[in-house]
């Protein structure tokens, strides 16, 4: 019966996801063209809280565990485990307020209604993992703007998502280029668990019912620790906290 359910929900969701995408896509261009930054994150905002609330459809639980005051009116950098393309409506709908950027490959720049229309204009980095000069360039560049602006990048620094829920090894040089070009910014680990288990079985159909938690650990002003031991006192908070 539950095989069954997930087929249907399954197609349900996807025809709202993919409607809301096509839906969203003109929007941000109208919010763009005639209300600039402003009009655009706030059509931004309204579609990552409708993507959000197409995995209700699932049946899915989405929680925040945050007992900390994050910081404001400084530069936010969130670091993250990395478990699918669902953990990403949820962190911007959460971080609204503080500007979310995420570092994405450049591919996404292309091709997907909605998404590559907001990585090209909202502020996100576009890297080309081909081209190690290309991406350190436009992560220094994204720093730069993390900073003046005083907004939150987003960076998964296992680079590609874990199918299994296991953690990957985290890969240095991203996070190290943001706290060199951010010098003003928090860290503010995160540790996603259970995402991966709505495509344990693929993209279709998705796994229903499943709890995706997100938790917000103690935010670390970067400059208060030597970028070594910052690295790894991130790395080992986000992973300790996450479920086999």
């Amino acid at each position: 019966m539950k095989i069954i359910l997930s087929y249907i929900l399954s197609i349900i969701y996807y025809l709202f996801f993919y409607v809301g995408l096509l839906l969203f896509h003109p929007l941000q261009w109208l919010g763009y063209h005639l209300g600039g930054y402003k009009g655009h994150k706030w059509i931004v905002d309204i579609m990552n809280g409708y993507l959000v609330s197409c995995l209700y459809i699932l049946g899915t639980r989405i929680t925040f565990t945050n007992p900390y005051q994050l910081p404001k009116n400084v530069p936010l950098i969130i670091v993250s485990n990395h478990q699918g393309m669902y953990d990403i409506s949820p962190i911007s709908w959460y971080f609204r307020k503080f500007h979310p950027k995420f570092i994405a490959k450049k591919e996404l720049g292309k091709g997907i209604p909605s998404v590559s229309y907001n990585l090209r204009h909202g502020g996100a980095a576009l890297i080309d993992r081909k081209d190690a000069k290309q991406s350190i360039a436009a992560i220094i560049k994204f720093a730069k703007y993390i900073e003046k602006n005083k907004y939150a990048a987003v960076i998964f620094p296992e680079g590609t998502r874990s199918k299994t829920g296991k953690p990957k090894r985290f890969s240095i040089s991203g996070l190290k280029t943001l706290v060199k070009f951010a010098p003003s910014a928090y860290i503010i680990p995160l540790t996603i668990n259970n995402c991966w288990k709505l495509t344990k079985n693929g993209r279709f159909p998705l796994e229903i019912g499943q709890h995706i938690t997100f938790e917000i650990h103690k935010p670390i002003k970067a400059a208060s620790l030597k970028f070594e031991d910052l690295f790894e006192k991130v790395e080992n908070t986000i992973k300790k906290s996450i479920v086999s």
